[in-house]
């Protein structure tokens, strides 16, 4: 079967992409950020296409948009699709939405076909998947999967407002989480352009993903003095900024140590650093910083964390100012996605007579918090260049549609087989 000949609407799905890719900040392309009115937009645009695909839709206490058609057997569960629809700051139009796009066109496939699963299907947006203005990624995979706790929903955005109240404002309800905690989940089954350069480079239609890195995030603090820039003497400045750039170095050389020991893989950032105050001729009084650390081994974690800590408090006392936080905002640990799953869509793939490859991911994906309630697995397809988290980030309509298809035949597949093992176990 050629990529002209897919068994669904490259079209229909290329449109929805770039329907939802219209509804951004205008200043900042592709900007839809979790929480915000333009993100509502963008759901609200979901909610419809959802309805007319013959959906039943609805938000869920974690703030999850939820389109479900009943299967033959609703006893049997649910097989879910789904990732996310917000972006980061300037991001790109296929990041998080190619894989909610990817679930609704399988939804219409299904119908056009006249096939009826007997399992219940699912499309799933999840709330926030990228990191927030709160400080926590995949807030509605999170809820869903019994992850979200008080400590999360009390943190805080730049003006006050707390994740709980955001929460509560775009739908969801902080006091019922318990509601959106599934267990009827059978398989879970997510498409992602691939953020690197691998597919594009082996000329390869499609990766399955073999495991999703661990993510922890740690907030670090250095409380200084502010003073004149020009009237205060060196030595007896208490400069924030001097401590963050030495622990920003440390970051840069210990990741690098770290990652040149293999196999593993290891990777840190720090994405997030805020000078207060911020102007050119005042000494900085207060930094914040935030390191993303991730890897496929949780002892390379440990060991980063232990050096972050003893470095950073070193750089505070040669700046003669007080680390006065190290907290971990966030830890969610590596997953290995699921072998079966990965069979099948291995098997779809063939079928389809597309080229394809295993590779493991370094991003964070819903996925990796739905593994802790059904088995999960991943499709990429390629992006030009590797690009994301750009607004030059791109996926060509016949890569999304082949990933699509694939997810397509393992869903039609998995319907079988897992209605297949229940009847042999009731037996």
């Amino acid at each position: 079967m050629t990529k002209s000949n897919l068994p669904l609407d490259a079209d229909r799905l290329w449109d929805d992409v770039m329907a939802l890719a219209e509804i951004t900040d205008p200043t900042r392309p592709y900007t839809r950020r979790s929480f915000t009115a333009l993100f509502l937009e963008g759901r609200a645009l979901l909610a419809r296409r959802f309805s007319e695909a013959g959906l039943t839709t609805r938000l869920d206490a974690a703030g999850n948009l939820i389109g479900r058609i009943e299967g033959r057997n609703p006893a049997l569960g649910v097989i879910a699709i789904g990732s996310h629809s917000d972006t980061v700051p300037s991001g790109g139009r296929f990041d998080g939405i190619a894989g909610v796009a990817t679930g609704l066109e399988i939804v219409r496939a299904l119908r056009d076909s006249g096939i009826r699963l007997d399992h219940t299907l699912e499309v799933i947006d999840f709330l926030a998947e990228e990191p927030s203005e709160y400080g926590l990624s995949c807030v509605g995979s999170r809820g869903m999967t019994g992850s979200l706790d008080d400590k999360m929903l009390d943190l805080t955005e730049p003006g006050g407002e707390a994740l709980r109240e955001a929460l509560r404002r775009v739908g969801g309800d902080p006091t019922r989480l318990g509601k959106a905690r599934r267990d009827d989940i059978r398989a879970f089954l997510e498409l992602h352009i691939e953020q690197g350069v691998v597919l594009e480079s082996c000329s390869l239609d499609v990766g399955i993903v073999t495991s999703i890195v661990g993510i922890r995030r740690i907030e670090l603090v250095f409380q200084g003095e502010a003073d004149h820039a020009g009237t205060t003497p060196m030595a007896l400045r208490h400069d924030a900024l001097v401590a963050a750039a030495g622990t920003v170095s440390s970051v840069r050389r210990a990741a690098e140590q770290l990652a040149a020991e293999g196999p593993s893989y290891f990777v840190a950032t720090v994405g997030v650093l805020t000078v207060d105050p911020s102007a050119s001729n005042i000494v900085p009084g207060r930094c914040r910083l935030i390191v993303d650390i991730r890897t496929t081994d949780p002892d390379l974690t440990r060991r980063f964390v232990e050096i972050l800590d003893r470095e950073s408090v070193a750089h505070s006392l040669a700046a003669q100012v007080t680390r006065t936080s190290f907290a971990t905002l966030s830890d969610g640990p590596p997953v290995a996605c699921d072998e079966n799953l990965r069979s099948k869509l291995r098997q779809g793939a063939n079928e389809l007579g597309l080229k394809q490859m295993d590779l493991p991911s370094g991003a964070g994906h819903d996925a990796a918090f739905m593994s802790r309630i059904a088995p999960s697995a991943m499709v990429f397809v390629p992006c030009r260049a590797g690009k994301s988290h750009a607004p030059e980030e791109w996926a060509d309509r016949d890569a999304l549609a082949a990933g699509a298809a694939v997810i397509y035949q393992a869903v039609k597949d998995l319907d079988q087989s897992l209605t297949r093992n229940v009847q042999q176990g009731a037996a």
